[in-house]
């Protein structure tokens, strides 16, 4: 067995009291903006509906929107860890938020989710074959800065053509900022089909323009998430530059 050189780092990327640290503490965000209080009822969201009348809303059609929403971001913490610890499950989990995610997304006005999503979806199902093939790590190359710079590239495309297609929310700060995240994570997405090491750069730049944009919004739950998210990116990026591969079955 190889010999990693800083088994530390290592245990604290593959821990899993940081799994359950994870899936708490956005379970624990969700609940405290309130996500569950959302449903989707006569083409509408409504928000901030009682957990107790819930069930009425339900029984009369209405959509649980934000029961979903919450428990889709826990499974997408887990699948971020599961990534970084280079289990190829963290992929296949990818799929299945993605689906859900979009869904979500186009209901909350992002209607350029019906074309954005399907681009992750397929680079995650990329990912999910070529690591089931035995991807290994790697350093960057000049393909890596090709595909940041064109995740950005696509990325604004997309979205802008999004909205111009299917409407929904088209006010400029909006769509901007839509279509950076967007492109930020599909270069970041596409990096991760190929293990590039600096994946991981490429999710602390992502978390630091969202923990950024939170904070400016005085929007301390979501800071919560973003310093999480942005240490499990640093610590996973420093793990997989120093310690390579992990030693895992195909999956």
């Amino acid at each position: 067995m190889r010999t990693v050189k800083q088994p530390v780092l290592r245990q604290i990327v593959q821990s899993q009291y940081i799994d359950v640290l994870g899936a708490a503490l956005i379970f624990g965000v969700c609940y405290a903006r309130d996500f569950h209080g959302t449903i989707y009822y006569q083409g509408a969201l409504q928000f901030g509906v009682p957990f107790g009348e819930l069930g009425t809303y339900l029984a009369k059609g209405a959509f649980p929107l934000g029961i979903f929403s919450v428990i889709g971001a826990v499974f997408s913490v887990l699948s971020t860890r599961l990534v970084g610890k280079q289990n190829n499950w963290g992929n296949i989990i990818g799929v299945f938020t993605t689906i859900s995610s979009g869904s979500i997304d186009f209901m909350f006005g992002n209607h350029s989710a019906v074309i954005t999503y399907p681009v992750t979806f397929l680079i995650h199902n990329l990912a999910v074959g070529r690591w089931h093939k035995g991807e290994k790590i790697r350093s960057r190359d000049q393909f890596y800065y090709l595909i940041n710079a064109g995740g950005l590239v696509v990325g604004f495309g997309l979205v802008y053509l999004g909205a111009y297609l299917f409407g929904g929310r088209t006010d400029h700060a909006f769509l901007i900022l839509v279509s950076l995240i967007f492109g930020l994570s599909l270069g970041a997405n596409f990096c991760n089909v190929f293990k590039y090491e600096e994946t991981w750069f490429s999710w602390v730049v992502y978390n630091i323009i969202q923990l950024v944009k939170n904070a400016m919004q005085l929007n301390i739950a979501n800071v919560v998430k973003y310093v999480f998210y942005l240490f499990n990116a640093a610590i996973t990026l420093f793990d997989w530059k120093l310690n390579g591969d992990v030693e895992v079955k195909p999956v």
